[in-house]
């Protein structure tokens, strides 16, 4: 039986906060009593929490701020102590959680690559033989030699950043920092952790954004208050956080009384494959071939127009609308957002359509999902999304394995080429 590669039972971490008036001087503390002092009160970051992690899994936790999400992921990455509970951790750790935390500004980036590096459990050795790709990871071969003050925060986080991610840990621990630079290195970030994930690394990954956990995750922890809320698959478990954190900031509230039926024949059932506070409702989805016609069925490589059809009875900023591709066991084998290339500027109101164009379809024979949402504008959650209720059959005259199915051709040459 493989061992877990984190094992946490009845994990419980006490902090305590102390009374405003409370005496800052020894004056006042004489002239007002020892007792002032004392004056404190418990606040349990954490209760009771239990899960385990598997080898090469890779398990998100979300919650709102002040969950007590930060407070676990330190606690398993050994920075403070737990009240109550224990940890058991089988492997090394990486950990992006404080990127910077042991840089000086006045030393160069070079040094601090060296003193960070060791820091972080790489020998002296170690560093110098990656410093080279350190330095070209965090794109700074022009600055490496400056000190670490003129350096932009931006910069600083690219160089901490390029330096965490070449430790090659057993268990990566990333708190909430992939907002590292701009959108080009934050996707090279996203590259090197899916690289982690590949190489079976063991993750575990507090965010705020709900649609990289699900895209990465394959479980996810939901604390709510220092409790686990939930603990399961990571579609499920998103999907009940962002229903009901939209249930907490909706304007109106939906009528839910009957169930509602797909023309495909499918129902949608609130927290079951409907999640959302229903602001904004998906009120049809269809699919068209290349000639626009109506279809669910469709050749290995034909284009395909994606067609979401929505009605906002009260205004709304700035939504992001996605699409998901998935096969039934829930692989993702495609996704996309309107977020950035059309991410609407104005608010959205009354009924309209959102069409998405796609010009190949490069996928093996089989059945799959196409999984539609609306999001609020930062991805905090959603309004409405519909999972594994439009389904999409792909046919093929070849027999294939995998996902993919691009164009190609084989081609034979003799001796004498």
């Amino acid at each position: 039986m493989t061992e877990d590669a984190i094992l946490v039972e009845g994990l419980s971490k006490r902090f305590y906060r102390y009374h405003g008036a409370r005496p800052w001087t020894f004056q006042e503390l004489f002239l007002r009593g020892a007792s002032w002092y004392r004056k404190r009160y418990e606040f349990w970051a954490l209760r009771d929490i239990s899960f385990r992690l598997a080898p090469g899994r890779t398990a998100g936790v979300i919650g709102r701020n002040g969950a007590g999400k930060s407070t676990l992921l330190r606690l398993v990455g050994g920075v403070g102590k737990a009240d109550r509970g224990r940890i058991e951790i089988r492997g090394r750790i990486g950990a992006l959680i404080d990127l910077g935390a042991g840089f000086h500004p006045d030393l160069s980036g070079r040094e601090n690559v060296f003193i960070n590096g060791v820091i972080s459990g790489l020998t002296h050795k170690e560093v110098a033989k990656n410093f080279d790709s350190i330095v070209a990871f965090a794109e700074l071969e022009e600055f490496i030699d400056s000190p670490l003050r003129i350096y932009s925060t931006g910069m600083q986080m690219r160089l901490a950043f390029a330096i965490a991610v070449h430790i090659q840990p057993a268990i990566l621990l990333i708190d909430e920092i992939l907002a590292v630079g701009d959108y080009a290195f934050q996707n090279k970030c996203l590259e090197r952790i899916a690289q982690f994930k590949a190489q079976g690394c063991t993750i575990l990954l507090v965010s705020h954004n709900t649609n990289l956990v699900s895209r990465f995750c394959d479980e996810v922890l939901w604390l709510e208050a220092g409790e686990l809320k939930a603990h399961g698959e990571a579609e499920q478990v998103v999907g009940q956080y962002l229903a009901e954190m939209g249930a907490r900031t909706r304007a109106r509230t939906p009528d839910v009384s009957g169930v509602q039926t797909t023309p495909t024949g499918v129902e949608l059932r609130l927290n079951e494959n409907r999640f959302g506070s229903l602001e904004v409702e998906i009120e049809a989805v269809n699919f068209y071939n290349t000639r626009g016609e109506p279809t669910r069925e469709l050749e290995s490589g034909e284009g395909v127009v994606i067609e979401i059809a929505y009605i906002a009875p009260q205004p709304i900023a700035a939504p992001i609308f996605g699409v998901t591709i998935t096969r039934p066991d829930g692989l993702v084998c495609w996704d996309s957002s309107t977020q950035p290339d059309l991410l609407p500027t104005s608010r959205l109101q009354g009924k309209g359509k959102v069409i998405l164009h796609l010009e190949r379809l490069d996928l093996v024979e089989g059945q799959y999902y196409i999984d539609v949402g609306i999001y609020q504008h930062d991805w905090e959650y959603s309004y409405d999304y519909h999972w594994h209720v439009y389904p999409l059959k792909i046919h093929s005259h070849e027999s294939q394995k995998g996902i993919l199915s691009p164009p190609h051709r084989w081609e034979f040459k003799d001796k004498d080429y």
